[in-house]
């Protein structure tokens, strides 16, 4: 593990943190009052949170499985988030056993979960970055000393650049996001997903409203800004989407009568 075993002692129950609301709406344990409290305000305001966090899980695991049946062997997976069977090594080593993953989180109680991330299977390697996505060059760095930079990876930024915007740091996400793409040899693969306002705008608008208050920046983006951190890549088929529609499995298609859920979804190859 790759990280600072002190930072688990420093978990800050005072406020909520997004990967430990997310955690709670897609059923888990590992979260505080506060963020139960943040949790279910949003829900409130936006009824598809629920649905949505499944659904963005989901839209992982397929993404994950496309890119290791082209071939991919290193992921770099950057937002992890608390882990949730099957987690991204899982996913990536069920087809290919020697898959390397590295997995990057700023959230202390991430860090002290990381073990059961590092779990992965004997011919692979798993490994847990503690910082955060706006410091590249501590990820980078770190994750040099697992993944090789000059061979083709599969970068995971899902669910994670709502969370980034201009304000109120002075954040350029999408200098951000590049600056991880730059790095990835020809051959590697961007996989995204983002929250927009264009299926709900009143909802997302009102869940927004109660990140922010609560002191998490959320910035929901449409189809043309999201769509912006594909630029220079390769979509692949069918696009910039639904996270429903993304090469759905029939549990995705069936799960569509449950509603709309406001997350776009893609995956873009690095020519």
């Amino acid at each position: 593990m790759t990280g600072s075993d002190a930072a688990a002692a420093r978990i800050d129950t005072s406020r909520p943190h997004p990967a430990r609301v997310y955690d709670w709406w897609l059923g888990g344990k590992d979260n505080y009052p506060v963020d139960e409290e943040l949790a279910r305000r949003i829900l409130t305001a936006d009824g598809t949170a629920v649905r949505g966090a499944r659904a963005n899980r989901r839209f992982m695991h397929r993404a994950t499985r496309t890119t290791a049946e082209a071939g991919i062997r290193q992921f770099l997976d950057i937002g992890t988030g608390i882990p949730t069977e099957p987690n991204l090594h899982q996913v990536a080593q069920r087809v290919a056993p020697d898959a390397r993953v590295v997995y990057a989180d700023n959230d202390p109680i991430v860090l002290r979960h990381a073990q059961a991330l590092l779990h992965g299977s004997a011919e692979g390697s798993t490994e847990y970055v503690h910082a955060d996505a706006r410091d590249p060059e501590t990820i980078l760095r770190l994750a040099g000393e697992t993944l090789d930079f000059t061979r083709p990876i599969a970068l995971s930024l899902v669910a994670l650049t709502h969370y980034l915007g201009e304000e109120p740091a002075g954040d350029d996400v999408y200098g951000l996001v590049k600056r991880y793409v730059d790095v990835l040899a020809p051959g590697s693969y961007l996989v995204m997903s983002q929250v927009t306002p264009d299926l709900n705008p009143e909802a997302i608008a009102k869940a927004a409203d109660h990140f922010r208050h609560s002191g998490t920046p959320f910035y929901p983006r449409t189809l043309a800004e999201f769509s912006r951190f594909f630029d220079g890549l390769e979509l692949l088929g069918p696009g910039v989407i639904s996270v429903y529609g993304w090469r759905p499995d029939p549990e995705d298609v069936a799960a569509q009568a449950e509603g709309i859920v406001p997350l776009y979804g893609a995956v873009a190859r690095k020519a």
